[in-house]
């Protein structure tokens, strides 16, 4: 389980093709506190550490995460958003967050305002997915309030502490992102839907 709190920006190393797996070699700070088979959110996908060598360690995603996912469309030298599993007994800052990306979506809008920046989302209504105002979302690992909700489609406000600290600083319109629904308002949703 993870909060949506980054709490570093890792760096591509290497991507090497597996049949239709993907291993990431990816370098980051936290690496020397890593150990094999601990789980580590990239962009909000959990990916199982495989491989440690010095300040890299090595993931894999299988084809069900590439197609479900935007992981398939990194390169190397891209930067993540990185994140650790929660401790038992820490805070939650952000939200409960499994890791598990529902869907894609597109960044339709980025708005610079007086302290923060709007991005605006769009998302495909197969799913059945829903936002809601001051409702909890997850984009590309981050922990983020709805601020703005309609039908396959939600803003939310981005501090400059987060921008600066995460993707989203390199985020632009007609980008792709990972979304992770709030897991009660997804079986809210499923109920309802039923």
């Amino acid at each position: 389980m993870f909060t949506g709190i980054i709490e570093t920006l890792g760096t591509i190393k290497k991507i090497v093709k597996d049949q239709d797996n993907i291993h990431l070699t990816i370098k980051s700070e936290f690496t020397h506190e890593l150990k094999i088979d601990q789980s580590v959110a990239h962009n909000g996908v959990c990916l199982t550490v495989i491989n440690i060598e010095n300040n890299e360690y090595t993931v894999t995603a299988i084809k069900e995460t590439l197609d479900k996912t935007t992981i398939g469309h990194l390169s190397e030298s891209s930067f993540v958003n990185l994140e650790r599993g929660m401790k038992l007994g820490d805070r939650l800052d952000g939200h409960i967050v499994q890791g598990h990306v529902d869907q894609t979506a597109t960044c339709i809008k980025v708005k610079k305002e007086n302290g923060s920046t709007i991005f605006t989302f769009s998302y495909d209504p197969l799913n059945q997915n829903i936002t809601i105002e001051k409702g909890s979302i997850t984009v590309n690992g981050v922990s983020l309030t709805v601020v703005n909700s309609k039908e396959n489609q939600f803003s939310v406000a981005i501090i400059p502490y987060t921008i600066e600290n995460t993707t989203f600083k390199n985020l632009r319109e007609g980008a792709l992102v990972n979304l992770e629904f709030d897991v009660i308002g997804k079986y809210v949703s499923r109920l309802t839907n039923a």
